[in-house]
């Protein structure tokens, strides 16, 4: 299918590595011009380079932290006009609630309800002015069932969503769109580190963790980082422009219920 996007430029937070990266990718396989965001530079540019050399797509590597403002200012530089923005930003660590501290809240906040924010407030009006624009926040499946341990990134993720659900409703008649992606378990980086967590807290190894984890999949396994990243392009694309305000999630049927 051709997403109607050749062309049009587009930001991914997060995206040198894990599901942030399989959504650079999906959108310069689609013909777009891709800024992709990282702290490791060294890392960040390999990734640059292979996408680039993937997909022949123009792909601009900017190494900086979200959660502050020089750093949003930096990734905004590379695109201050983007078509396609799309949020993403790695969460705290597993812990106890109750060693969530004051400072721990802050940042948890930052990264993951106020960098989001910030950004979106800084790129919606060009969109609405060309009366085309898409943004993804990429948040987690815990907003919707929440898991032992990540509350502070469960109630952040929670924060952005119910931001996002009212400005979604105001932009949508000039065919911008705000939506969000609730990956559950895929295979990254964050899942092997919160195995990792599990399993030196329970005495098992990883895994005989992971084991688990999967059994309690009814896709019995965990998802591939490209089905999430082609969900992501698909929203971002031209055929999504009746999607508004909505929380995809994609657990391979964790989540038990009906809605």
């Amino acid at each position: 299918m051709d997403l109607g996007i050749s062309g049009k430029s587009a930001i991914v937070c997060a995206s040198s590595r894990g599901l942030g990266r399989a959504c650079a990718t999906a959108l310069a396989q689609a013909g777009a011009r891709v800024v992709i965001n990282g702290l490791d530079a060294e890392r960040l540019a390999r990734t640059r380079d292979e996408i680039a050399r993937m997909t022949g797509a123009e792909i601009v590597a900017v190494a900086a932290d979200l959660s502050t403002a020089d750093g949003r200012a930096a990734l905004l530089a590379a695109a201050p006009e983007p078509d396609i923005l799309v949020n993403n930003n790695g969460g705290p660590p597993a812990r106890d609630f109750r060693k969530v501290d004051h400072d721990a809240l802050i940042a948890g906040v930052e990264a993951n309800m106020i960098a989001p924010i910030a950004l979106i407030q800084a790129v919606i009006d060009s969109m609405v002015e060309r009366r085309f624009g898409r943004i993804v926040n990429i948040t987690s499946g815990s907003v919707k069932g929440p898991y032992p341990g990540l509350e502070l990134s469960s109630g952040a993720r929670a924060g952005l969503t119910g931001f996002v659900a009212g400005v979604a409703r105001q932009v949508a008649h000039a065919n911008v769109t705000i939506n969000n992606l609730l990956p559950g378990p895929f295979d990254t980086d964050r899942i092997a580190a919160l195995n990792r967590s599990v399993a030196a807290q329970s005495g098992r190894s990883e895994d005989e963790v992971l084991r688990q984890r999967v059994e309690g999949i009814p896709a019995r396994r965990l998802g591939v980082p490209e089905e999430f990243g082609a969900a992501c392009a698909f929203l971002c694309s031209a055929q999504a422009g009746f999607i508004v305000g909505q929380s995809l999630l994609i657990d391979g049927g964790v989540f038990p219920g009906i809605l």
